[in-house]
């Protein structure tokens, strides 16, 4: 990295700004390799701490470069590891600060577009979004609009991507935590002035848990490190790998083109049954519509919702 964090020091400490100019000047410091290293994304987070005032174009920088060391900072790219989230977590809670929109939206765009990230990301953005909610204050706020307890169209937005994101575990799949999670918001805030698109949110996302089947499944990072070895590796001779492998079994490949249609059967199989609310599923589901011992107009929209996909 070409530039250190005392070459904008006293700017920043004169409550100045970092200019579009000084923020291409970093931008081609930090990726002639093409990859920001934890040492770089370090002194980003010093300069960031230490803005003042940010512009756009700095904000933008933030969050791409720290995504990118995050995402593909170590083999195999697009895998966020244990230590990963936690140096990242334990950067974004330094010193108790208070967490910023900027800061939040990049933990959503990292599960967004990691293949696959500790569950401690997307629940750490997913808690701070709850608590925007029930207080009025946070990440997702701003003066003028305290409104504890009113889910706001931003606060929609921000919860949508994270329980639809890609990455984690079950992707693409909303888990019971999250489920939970909409179920506490929705109590405490019936009745609220509401955003138009939370009550469709929390209907898809609860039917979603209850209903849905996906048959994705990144790979382990121990297969995918193995795979993209494999892949990078210019010496190797297929045929002679192949040879390795076995000969070629025709007779198995005739059986696996015929297994196609089963496959196909398998494959609908799944889906119906994972449509199928469960006993367990149910147990759940009616104690939360009965704890209170009333069905509100999102519960009771849920349940028509469960309905109607069932038949």
């Amino acid at each position: 990295m070409s530039f250190s964090f005392s070459d904008f020091s006293s700017t920043l400490e004169a409550g100045g700004a970092l200019s579009a100019d000084d923020v291409l000047a970093i931008r081609r410091a930090v990726w002639p390799d093409g990859v920001v290293a934890r040492a770089e994304a370090e002194t980003i987070f010093e300069l960031h701490r230490a803005a003042r005032t940010a512009g756009t174009e700095w904000n933008d920088f933030f969050v791409e470069a720290i995504t990118d060391c995050v995402v593909n900072g170590a083999e195999p790219r697009g895998y966020v590891d244990e230590k990963a989230s936690a140096w990242l977590i334990g950067r974004l809670d330094q010193g108790g600060q208070a967490i910023g929109p900027v800061e939040l939206e990049l933990v959503v765009r990292i599960v967004e577009k990691a293949l696959n990230a500790p569950a401690a990301l997307k629940s750490w953005a997913l808690a701070r979004i709850e608590r925007c909610v029930l207080t009025g204050e946070g990440a997702t706020r701003r003066d003028g609009d305290l409104r504890p307890g009113v889910v706001d169209e931003a606060e929609v937005k921000l919860l949508r991507r994270l329980v639809f994101a890609s990455g984690g575990d079950g992707a693409l799949v909303v888990s019971r935590d999250e489920a939970e999670m909409l179920w506490r918001i929705k109590d405490s805030t019936l009745g609220a002035d509401n955003a138009p698109g939370w009550p469709q949110l929390f209907v898809q996302a609860v039917g979603n848990h209850l209903m849905a089947y996906s048959s994705y499944r990144p790979l382990e990072r121990t297969e995918a490190a193995r795979l993209e070895a494999f892949m990078n590796d210019r010496r190797t001779d297929l045929l002679g790998f192949l040879g390795r492998m076995g000969r070629p079994d025709f007779d198995g490949a005739v059986r696996a083109f015929g297994s196609e249609e089963q496959g196909a059967e398998a494959h609908d199989s799944a889906v119906a049954e994972a449509a199928a609310v469960t006993p367990t599923e149910n147990v759940w589901l009616q104690f939360n519509v009965a704890r209170d011992n009333r069905r509100d107009e999102l519960e009771e929209a849920l349940l028509r919702f469960l309905e109607e996909e069932s038949d």
